[in-house]
């Protein structure tokens, strides 16, 4: 017998067993080349974009963008945004709170990008001052 595993036809043990092994082995990688390898191993290049689009979704509900702006940019339905949306709302808070904590740590990132970068210019401005 081969196809698809329904699972709600699995017992509690297999749902144990496979869970528990999928979310060790994700929290078992530690860089994003790591991530990024496995993913591209595990899923279709579709389900990838499919994913990926999902979250770009979640990232744009938590700026309180509307449902016609998000649906016109990403080119998705309003079922999809829905989805997405009630999964923020009244799913288990890992969704909101990761996509809250990336958030915060990629406007940290830019933050010191940008004053990286006005250090580098003010010391080339030096540098010609002193030539």
């Amino acid at each position: 017998m081969t196809g698809k595993i329904k699972f709600h036809e699995l017992s509690d043990d297999e749902k144990r067993k496979f869970l528990g092994d999928f979310y060790s082995i994700i929290s078992s990688l530690n860089t994003r080349d790591e991530v990024k390898c496995f993913f591209k191993d595990l899923l279709t290049i579709s389900e990838i974009v499919m994913i990926s689009r999902r979250i770009q979704i979640a990232k744009m509900l938590l700026k309180n963008w509307t449902y016609q702006v998000i649906k016109k940019k990403l080119k998705v339905g309003v079922n999809t945004i829905a989805q997405v949306e009630k999964w923020l709302n009244n799913g288990f808070g890992g969704y909101k709170k990761t996509i809250k904590a990336f958030t915060k740590k990629n406007k940290q990132k830019q933050i010191d990008d940008m004053k990286k970068s006005s250090e580098n210019t003010h010391a080339s401005l030096g540098e010609l001052k002193k030539k």
